[in-house]
């Protein structure tokens, strides 16, 4: 059955799914689009709603970034059995993509000053608020969220890489339970021959 994920040549929201599906050992089509060329009108057209990533498995397609990567979680063996426990990860990536939703107005800001205020915020208020929270979660969990290793640590991976690359800084480095679940992440099979492999990432 063939397999498809349309996004970006970015991290962005579709990074984490990359992550999930090299993990995975699966093979798919990594369909990249220009991000400085967007919107092509023919692509727009033809999505759901007409925003990136779309994940297509044969006749089948699914948007939303976090459907699916807890559709791919599920067939790699990253979601718990347990209902409450899967709930609990559930609200640790909505917590992260929170964090997400409080950085990415630097992206749209093009007046220099306002971007460079954004930037402050994001480092000296919101990075802290939410990372030294992250960081406690994870020191808990013994290094993960959940105890070992799920779909939450991939989506928490995505989205620094993404803020890093947007807001032109190095957020984890206060926090060590952060950057050791980096590393894990980028060094496991699958994942690591992929960074390897794949072209830098510019804005």
């Amino acid at each position: 059955m063939a397999k498809k994920l349309h996004y970006f040549h970015l991290n962005g929201l579709g990074e984490s799914i990359r992550y999930i599906l090299h993990y995975a050992g699966e093979k798919f089509e990594d369909i990249r689009y220009d991000y400085s060329k967007w919107p092509i009108k023919e692509v727009k057209d033809s999505l759901p709603y007409g925003q990136l990533p779309l994940y297509e498995e044969g006749n089948k397609s699914l948007n939303q970034s976090l459907a699916i990567a807890r559709y791919l979680a599920s067939k790699a063996n990253l979601l718990p059995a347990d209902a409450w426990q899967q709930a609990v990860l559930d609200a640790t990536v909505f917590n992260i993509y929170d964090f997400w939703s409080n950085c990415k107005k630097i992206i749209f800001e093009k007046d220099p000053e306002k971007k460079a205020a954004i930037k402050k915020e994001i480092l000296t208020e919101i990075v802290p608020y939410y990372f030294s929270r992250f960081e406690k979660e994870l020191k808990a969990g013994n290094g993960f969220f959940g105890g070992k290793l799920t779909w939450a640590e991939f989506i928490f991976i995505g989205i620094i890489e993404t803020a890093n690359l947007f807001i032109d800084a190095t957020i984890e480095q206060d926090y060590p339970t952060v950057v050791a679940l980096l590393k894990k992440i980028r060094s496991l099979p699958g994942v690591k021959e992929y960074i390897a492999t794949r072209k830098p990432y510019t804005v």
